[in-house]
């Protein structure tokens, strides 16, 4: 049957922030078990719809029962696939993921839902869901009860990140002039000369 797991949490950040913070929640110093996040897919589809398909890698320790059970040489990293979604008309955003190895031992499915709250337009709902499947034969129960434990902790961990992502963002505010004819001091300083592109240099991509 599986296990289910479900939570709702309120944000005191508008839904905008929150998606901003989610795109750059990583690295932090509570997710130190995510290793790398690389961008497979970006579209934005003719209804103004943006998904996106990133591939991240997480360490996989195992408990202590299951060290003597399974092979010292299975690999302890896991590589998640995450989808999503943005809707900017109706201010939502749907992610979904899953791992795509170690599937025989246990298999996590998540999704998440933030939605921006009506009643209280500068505040974000989060609603998450989790299935925790297992088909090892006599240790299915177990591992499912692990995994729920482990999804548990580190979706407090994922709720810290973002925190602290949020946090740097909204710290982060933009230089602001008292006068708005006033231009800045350095509008017509001359750039450095090694600040000028040449031919050579490979234009950096931001995603």
């Amino acid at each position: 049957m599986g296990r289910y797991f479900h939570s709702e949490v309120d944000i005191k950040s508008p839904w905008h922030q929150v998606l901003v913070a989610f795109w750059q929640r990583y690295p932090n110093p509570h997710s130190a078990h995510v290793l790398t996040e690389d961008v497979l897919y970006r579209e934005v589809t003719p209804s103004n719809h943006l998904l996106s398909r990133k591939l991240m890698t997480k360490t996989n320790r195992l408990p202590g029962w299951a060290e003597r059970i399974f092979p010292t040489h299975m690999a302890r990293a896991v590589y998640i696939l995450e989808d999503s979604i943005v809707d900017p008309q109706t201010n939502t955003f749907i992610t979904k993921t899953w791992n795509l190895n170690h599937n025989t031992l246990m298999t996590v499915v998540e999704r998440c839902l933030f939605q921006e709250d009506i009643c209280r337009p500068s505040w974000t709902k989060l609603r998450r869901e989790a299935w925790i499947f297992s088909n090892v034969y006599g240790l299915a129960r177990p591992i499912q009860e692990f995994g729920l434990a482990r999804f548990k902790s580190n979706q407090t961990k994922a709720m810290r990140g973002l925190e602290f992502a949020l946090t740097r963002i909204q710290t982060e505010a933009p230089p602001h002039f008292h006068n708005d004819q006033e231009e800045p001091p350095d509008k017509h300083k001359p750039l450095p000369p090694q600040t000028t592109p040449t031919s050579s240099q490979t234009p950096r991509q931001c995603v």
